[in-house]
């Protein structure tokens, strides 16, 4: 996997003591003014992640890179005045060799000084590239799931009078969810749909899409599938999370969520405050290797390379994330709410959180087969993290200068384990399945599905 280094060279060090509105200061990863200023509450921040305290050993990488960008500069200056001084002198018809060879030193110096330079910049930045986002104080710590916080339960799991089978085994009872196939086509972690179940998840997909676009004020967007590495570093799954994706031979990528394009609209623009907030969902197919998976949910469609997901993304000011957070949570709630689905709301512990999140609410829905809830859906804010990978401000209306947006992603919902959930939590002792009500119109009016033939 290449690893890419955003370099910054020749700033003026008064630059660096700019307030941090001041647009072109802020860095890729992190505000390193704000490091600087709160080295304490960066270290805090990281041991709560698990990690290691970092700011002593970033801010001498800090110190030594400022310190030889003012070498730089000054010699640039010093071998500005000597180029006048040879003018000078030439006019004047003096010798000039001794201010050459003054000129050519001082020339060396200064690309020493440079390279120097970039060298401690590309240190700094592969640093901040690889440390995850710092945790919001309410977020319970631990190490990892086991350190998860239940806020709420809404509904309660259907009683059955027989034994409820797992998804995959309705499916295959049904004739209409094949892995075999699938196996034969693609390998392990593939599954083929057919008749009402392949319907299924096309209305599944049409009913989120049109309840987020007519309720709840989200604009819908078809986005690419295929991405540069520039937008996967900017909603933060390159560098460190490469072998977790699938990369074509002419250096694309496959998104592994709609939350990549749709974040990285905004990448390197200046928005107008009155413009915020933006709310932008998708429905996509979504590809990702697995690659920390194996031996992990390898029966079913619980977890698998290609899947079909309802993504949700909102950028607003800072001031305004919290809020709605809480919001976009709400908007996933009320897909399951719609289809009649017990579930509950997780806050994820310091340990099982997601890389680019400060905070995030996990929706589980309940899975008889199983006789567990499972996540549906993850709602995150991740603060100022990606914008800052992103370079995507805002400035205030009637202000001076630009801050970073904050941005917020979340599932509504996981189509595919939407319909595992329809699946298991509406079967029937005939092998049927009952549909609920929400989707009858997009399935035709059918209310329930029977087996294939």
């Amino acid at each position: 996997m290449p690893f890419f280094i955003f370099v910054i060279v020749e700033l003026d060090p008064a630059i660096l003591e700019m307030p941090e509105t001041s647009p072109g200061i802020t860095e890729w990863m992190y505000d390193l003014r704000w490091i600087r200023e709160r080295p304490e509450e960066f270290n805090r921040g990281l041991v709560r992640r698990g990690l290691a305290a970092r700011a002593e050993e970033i801010l001498a990488l800090d110190r030594s890179w400022r310190a030889a960008e003012t070498r730089a500069q000054e010699a640039q200056a010093r071998r500005n005045r000597l180029a006048r001084d040879i003018g000078a002198a030439r006019k004047r018809g003096e010798p000039i060799e001794t201010l050459f060879r003054q000129s050519a030193d001082v020339k060396e110096a200064e690309a020493e000084a440079g390279a120097e330079a970039t060298r401690l910049r590309a240190q700094i930045d592969e640093l901040l590239a690889e440390l995850p986002n710092l945790p919001a104080e309410e977020v319970p710590d631990g190490p990892d799931e086991s350190a998860n916080r239940v806020l709420r339960h809404h509904g309660e799991p259907p009683r059955f009078d027989f034994r409820p089978l797992p998804h995959e085994a309705i499916g295959e009872r049904l004739g209409m969810m094949d892995f075999a196939r699938a196996a034969r086509l693609s390998g392990s972690r593939f599954v083929v749909l057919r008749g009402a179940l392949a319907r299924l998840e096309r209305a599944l997909g049409q009913f989120m899409l049109d309840l987020h676009t007519t309720e709840f004020g989200y604009t819908e967007v078809s986005p690419p599938l295929l991405v540069r590495d520039e937008a996967l570093f900017g909603t933060s799954q390159l560098p460190k999370f490469g072998s977790d994706q699938f990369r074509t031979t002419d250096n694309y990528w496959l998104i592994p969520t709609a939350e990549v394009p749709l974040t990285n609209l905004i990448a390197g623009e200046i928005l107008d405050e009155s413009a915020l907030p933006l709310r932008y969902t998708a429905w996509t197919p979504c590809f990702r290797s697995e690659a920390g998976a194996a031996g992990k949910d390898t029966r079913g469609m619980i977890r698998q390379h290609q899947f079909e997901k309802v993504e949700l993304v909102s950028v607003t000011r800072p001031e305004d994330s919290a809020a709605e957070h809480e919001r976009m949570t709400a908007c996933a709630e009320e897909v399951l709410r719609r289809l009649g689905l017990a579930y509950r709301v997780v806050l994820l512990s310091t340990g099982d959180m997601g890389f680019a999140a400060q905070k995030t609410y996990d929706i589980e829905v309940w899975l008889p087969g199983q006789g567990t809830y499972r996540e549906i859906s993850s709602c995150s804010n991740c603060g100022a993290f990606q914008a800052h990978r992103m370079k995507a401000r805002y400035r205030s209306t009637g202000g001076k200068g630009t801050s970073p947006v904050h941005t917020l992603n979340g599932s509504g919902l996981a189509i595919g384990r939407t319909l595992i959930a329809l699946l298991e939590n509406f079967q029937r002792h005939n092998g049927t399945v009952a549909l609920p009500a929400a989707l009858q119109a997009y399935m035709g009016g059918r209310e329930v599905i029977e087996p294939y033939g």
